[in-house]
């Protein structure tokens, strides 16, 4: 009879908790506490949309070796069962008077030693999905062991992929090729930009998404202010610029890239834009590999758009991507994170074409032994035109 297990086969997930042990057993932690949809996914396939709702808590403990343990609200425990996770308690939440809480501290003195240590993320791009009150009484019923920083166990250990995961990427990278290779049908003047908005995550869903977690972009004259407002009901215009930017999801794994379009005949900057844009991406596709740091993604970036005579957006140029919309590394100026090879990562340059006018261009990459190799398909080099 075949082993349970969702989306990977167990040894996929077998593995994971191997190079987490590994890494836990180098910082010093002997147990690990994960709270985040991201973190029980990852270790577990539990894959739901039930994390929508605030009102559980749900935990998977790491123990030094083994397999993990889930202590969850009962509501998750069949779909837990189709997991390849065994060891399973659960409580009736919510439950106002202790929702977890002694089921969880009495799991975790069990398992870890009176001098040891609980690792739980705790720095930058971590949460914890518990109530803080909670997670200060579990403290005190575990003492004296205590909970420890363990941001870098699960960070670098997360941020490489496996062929299966960069698969799982790829696959949705498709999805979202082949939408916005449908953007031209529902797309062009008259159109408003919150109806745009709509049919392309119907077209997302059509193609084979399994959600559409985030759908961003913008549209101007020349140039859009910004790529996270909501869409208004203005209608696309000849002259405009229109960004479609999408994070769809498909087996528990994200795609972020976006596109630009010109409605009508694009002007002069518009076209300097975004061939500067696609120059930069070019250098990063050609020069990016491990080794290097985000910094020196970030340094190829905005050195490639100065020689193109373009003044370099605000912000980070691009970021991890798996089991999250957006993951670490930041490519930034200040991210010192080393690139390593079958990190999975967007480039994201992004231009000022004239004051609160801008254009981005993302793309999504892995990180091979000999540079990067595209996930998404490439944009065209001149900026399409909606006639």
């Amino acid at each position: 009879m075949a082993e349970p297990s969702l989306i990977f086969p167990a040894t996929e997930y077998r593995l994971r908790v191997t190079r987490l042990q590994r890494r836990m057993q180098a910082d010093g932690q002997d147990a690990l506490l994960l709270t985040t949809p991201a973190d029980v996914f990852y270790v577990t396939g539990f894959l739901t949309r039930f994390w929508e709702s605030p009102a559980r808590p749900w935990f998977i403990v790491v123990p030094a070796t083994g397999a993990p343990i889930a202590v969850i609200p009962a509501i998750g425990a069949d779909l837990m069962r189709r997991c390849w996770v065994t060891d399973i308690r659960i409580w009736d939440a919510p439950d106002p008077e202790d929702d977890g809480v002694s089921l969880l501290a009495d799991t975790l003195t069990a398992l870890v030693p009176e001098t040891g240590s609980i690792g739980v993320p705790m720095r930058l791009e971590t949460q914890l999905r518990m109530p803080l009150a909670d997670y200060a009484r579990v403290g005190a019923r575990i003492a004296p062991r205590r909970f420890v920083d363990a941001t870098d166990t699960v960070q670098r250990v997360r941020e490489v992929k496996s062929e299966a995961e960069i698969e799982k990427i790829r696959a949705i990278c498709g999805v979202a090729d082949r939408t916005f290779a449908r953007v031209p049908d529902f797309a062009g003047a008259g159109r408003p930009l919150d109806q745009v908005f709509r049919d392309f995550q119907i077209a997302l869903l059509q193609e084979g998404a399994d959600w559409v977690s985030y759908v961003a972009g913008g549209a101007g004259p020349g140039g859009y202010g910004d790529v996270i407002s909501p869409a208004g009901s203005r209608p696309l215009a000849p002259g405009d610029v229109l960004m479609l930017d999408t994070g769809a999801v498909r087996d528990g794994y994200f795609c972020d890239f976006d596109r630009n379009y010109a409605i009508g005949k694009a002007d002069d900057a518009a076209r300097r834009a975004h061939a500067a844009l696609f120059t930069a991406t070019d250098v990063a596709l050609s020069d990016l590999r491990p080794g290097m740091t985000a910094r020196d993604l970030y340094d190829l970036l905005t050195g490639a758009l100065h020689m193109q005579g373009a003044k370099p957006g605000s912000g980070r140029l691009g970021h991890g991507l798996g089991v999250t919309l957006t993951e670490w590394p930041s490519v930034t100026a200040k991210d010192g994170t080393v690139l390593r090879e079958g990190m999975v990562l967007t480039l994201e340059p992004g231009v000022e074409i004239a004051p609160g006018k801008i254009m981005v261009h993302e793309e999504n990459i892995v990180l091979r032994a000999d540079g990067a190799e595209l996930l998404s398909a490439r944009t065209p080099p001149e900026l399409p035109e909606f006639h």
